[in-house]
């Protein structure tokens, strides 16, 4: 099949569990109050690490019929992995893992793998179409410990090598989950063992790429001396043999076993801090994969696997932690890095930016997260207040209506009125978006807990987190700098929460206004190191504002996800105009409108005059209009998400 192309360069076989880290550094397991869930288990790790570097990568495995294994298939759906090969196992449970960071040499592990759904994997499981599909299979040492999986890997690895595919070996060597070690002892790495060893070295002849550390070389060879471990490998089998080494990087080995491990092909290594060596070799075999299946310098391939090694071993977690091929990019590109990596700023952003899961080029929103708004309009109509979360509710309806599944719809709600809504957006497709500050503040204040990062924890993390900031270029500057300091808080709590964040702009209510004022706000608040995933921003009629405004955000942040229009109560009429000037740049992605819809059928609603059906068709009818006037306008000026759809 030489010269075949493959609708996969990468398939993955073996352990998709949970990950569930300690969010409490320095102590033991016992004293770790809470835990991060990340997709977790080598293989799964792998698979994301390969497909976040560009490889077109998939996964066999299996996961229990609970929300572990659902959250298991759609986070590699949103990661680009494939879950064709994915079996959702009825009669067990997803495997779960905890794990904690002590100190740069201790990380205490605790595997939930009894009969677990991933190690019941057996030869049924192994689609020949599927294998067939992919220029390479990766096996996993874990998995050969039991009977059904072995036979499954082993399975999978001769489909692949009949059909002139790659077979690569990750030997990947938990004593624990062979039965050598007591439960406890899941960070132990190396208990020498014949029987493991005899089994490992069936899965030989079929390799072309063997990937391990020392301590795991000496279990594959039966050996405690690293290169006479190595020399028995090399007898049995005439693959590439790459030994990871920690610190030092790796020793690629294509040929004859040389005296010493630095006689190999050994790449650059990166000196960073190790904050967490918990999947770094996941992410060393993305690397070096990323190279080795594109036919890249074996010394090119030991760099890239190096280079993701040392990225992951700075972070908390293994699956999130994985760079993509634009970070990977940047961290070779020469530029002096701190040895505390996590302290890089632009790297961390650009990894927070391109692991973002979902593009919004057409974006439609309906904004129900006012507050005083609804309060002003129960003293109008003389109606209780208890009855505004009944209406708010009915704003997922309406939208539900119009979307009918479309991604491109999204609901802007509150915690305080609006958790009805937001509890039943959960079911939906729908984008979320929720408000944080007080309303009408000025400095901006957040609501709920002074630690705002201790409210947003609270928050499921598909809501994004939208703060509202009376914010004028020309304010005094304690007022400014003040602002901005409560907008950084608030960034850094979205970015250890993983929450996405919203910052809504509105200049107009507090000095004058002219194509320059919004761009030198958003300037800023840039140059004081805010960089939101959006903006909201006032509508605009010219053009001279919009340009203004799109050079600001990017110059200073290539990868802002865009900013959605914001309506200030202004007729249709009034708003559909601003659409048609604001649809011809590309940083507009769509509104987020609210008392133009809602003012009406609420004050209405309120007051007892219409019900609930007529309520969700005026708030549906409202929201359409405006739906189909952006749409209009972006197909005018001929968008290129529109002839993409």
């Amino acid at each position: 099949m030489e010269g075949a192309v493959h609708q996969l360069d990468l398939i993955a076989i073996g352990r998709s569990g949970i990950d569930l880290y300690g969010e409490q550094v320095g102590g033991r397991l016992e004293d770790m109050l809470s835990f991060a869930k990340y997709i977790g288990g080598s293989p799964a790790n792998t698979a994301i690490g390969a497909s976040r570097l560009g490889l077109r990568s998939g996964l066999i495995s299996r996961v229990g019929a609970d929300h572990f294994g659902r959250f298991i298939t759609e986070q590699l759906a949103r990661e680009g992995v494939s879950t064709r090969g994915v079996v959702t196992d009825h009669a067990r449970l997803t495997a779960l893992v905890f794990l904690g960071i002590r100190d740069p040499e201790t990380f205490p592990l605790i595997f939930y793998r009894e009969n677990c759904a991933d190690m019941a994997l057996d030869i049924q499981d192994i689609d020949p179409a599927f294998v067939r599909a992919a220029g390479a299979v990766l096996i996993n040492g874990t998995h050969l410990s039991q009977p059904g999986v072995f036979d499954a890997s082993l399975r999978a690895c001769a489909l692949a090598h009949a059909a002139g595919a790659k077979v690569v070996f990750d030997i990947d060597y938990r004593p624990v989950l062979w039965g050598l070690t007591d439960r406890d002892m899941g960070e132990n790495r190396f208990v020498a063992n014949a029987a493991v060893t005899a089994r490992l070295q069936q899965a030989l002849p079929l390799c072309d790429l063997i990937v391990g550390t020392e301590e795991e070389m000496h279990i594959l060879g039966g050996a405690t001396d690293t290169l006479a471990a190595l020399r028995t490998i090399r007898a049995h089998s005439a693959a590439l043999l790459v030994c990871k080494r920690g610190a030092l990087g790796c020793a690629a080995f294509p040929g004859p076993i040389p005296e010493t491990l630095d006689q190999g092909v050994v790449g650059r290594s990166f000196k960073v801090e190790v904050f967490n060596v918990l999947g770094a070799g996941d992410a060393f075999m993305a690397g070096f994969l990323r190279g080795w299946l594109r036919g890249e310098p074996l010394a090119t391939c030991c760099d890239y696997g190096n280079a993701c090694g040392a990225i992951v071993v700075s972070r908390h977690g293994c699956a999130p932690a994985m760079p993509t091929w634009t970070e990977l990019q940047l961290f070779l590109d020469g530029s002096p890095r701190p040895f505390r990596l996590r302290d890089d700023a632009i790297l961390e952003h650009v990894h927070w930016a391109t692991t973002r899961t979902q593009v919004h080029e057409d974006l439609t929103v309906l904004a129900m997260d006012h507050r005083s708004q609804f309060e002003d309009l129960c003293r109008d109509t003389g109606a209780d207040p208890a009855r505004i979360p009944a209406f708010k509710a009915l704003a997922l309806k309406a939208v539900d209506r119009l979307a009918r599944g479309d991604q491109r719809f999204g609901v802007l709600l509150d915690g305080r009125y609006g958790m009805r809504g937001l509890e039943a957006a959960a079911d939906h497709p729908s984008w979320i978006g929720r408000p944080i500050e007080v309303p009408g503040s000025r400095p901006v204040q957040f609501e709920s807990s002074p630690d705002v990062a201790t409210e947003i924890a609270t928050w499921p993390y598909n809501h994004v987190v939208k703060c509202l900031a009376f914010y004028h270029p020309d304010d005094p500057e304690a007022l400014r700098e003040e602002q901005a300091c409560q907008l950084l808080r608030l960034q850094d709590a979205c970015r250890k929460t993983r929450h996405e964040l919203l910052v809504e702009l509105i200049a107009s209510r507090h000095g004058t206004i002219n194509p320059h004022t919004v761009s030198r706000a958003i300037e800023q608040l840039y140059d004081r190191g805010l960089q939101p995933d959006w903006w909201k921003l006032e509508p605009a009629a010219d053009q001279a504002t919009w340009a203004h405004i799109e050079h600001a955000i990017r110059s200073r942040d290539a990868w802002c996800r865009g900013v959605l229009l914001l309506g200030l109560q202004a007729p249709s009429a009034e708003l559909l105009a601003s659409f048609r000037c604001a649809a011809a740049n590309p940083i507009v992605k769509g509104f987020a409108v609210g008392r133009t819809i809602f003012a009406g059928p609420a004050t209405r609603w309120l007051a007892g005059s219409i019900d609930d059906d007529t309520a969700v068709a005026e708030l549906a009818g409202g929201l359409a209009t405006l739906v189909d006037g952006w749409r209009a306008a972006r197909t005018a000026v001929h968008q290129p998400w529109q002839e993409a759809m």
